[in-house]
């Protein structure tokens, strides 16, 4: 009888049990999903690096594509090319040295304009956009749930 109850379990000449051979994923699965969580929760934040109050509209949300330029204006009216600052009056020379001369098709231009700047500070940066050649200009803004 004693000796039924042992024929499940292996024992070594030494006493000590059996490797087990199975892995435990649990653990696994949850640092996964912290990490996800993580990663979910921080990636809109990486989007923008300039802090700039957008206008309301309806529109219909851009493509994202790795091939854009953002251009920000803030509330005092600085210009920043993907969160690097342009000085004032540097703005032709920083498009030309973004050196896309050569490329044919020009990447899409992403404007992110604060709502209360002077409309004539915003189209001067896209004149200039323009005048450098970037002809595909986005207006960014947020989105709206009421009609104009």
């Amino acid at each position: 009888m004693a000796m039924g109850v042992m024929k499940g379990r292996r024992r070594s000449r030494s006493g000590r049990r059996a490797p087990m051979a199975e892995i435990n994923v649990t653990p696994f699965v949850d640092v996964m999903l912290v990490l996800l969580i993580i990663f979910m929760v921080t990636a809109p934040l990486l989007a923008s690096g300039v802090p700039v109050d957008l206008p309301e509209s309806r529109a219909n949300p851009l493509d994202q594509t790795p091939d854009q330029i953002t251009v920000a204006i803030d509330e005092r009216g600085f210009v920043y090319i993907d969160d690097a600052l342009v000085e004032r009056g540097a703005l032709p020379e920083a498009l030309d040295a973004l050196n896309m001369a050569d490329v044919a098709d020009k990447p899409l231009v992403n404007l992110r304009a604060d709502r209360s700047i002077d409309w004539g500070r915003a189209m001067a940066v896209m004149g200039e956009l323009n005048r450098a050649g970037f002809t595909s200009i986005s207006l960014v803004t947020t989105g709206s749930a009421e009609e104009p």
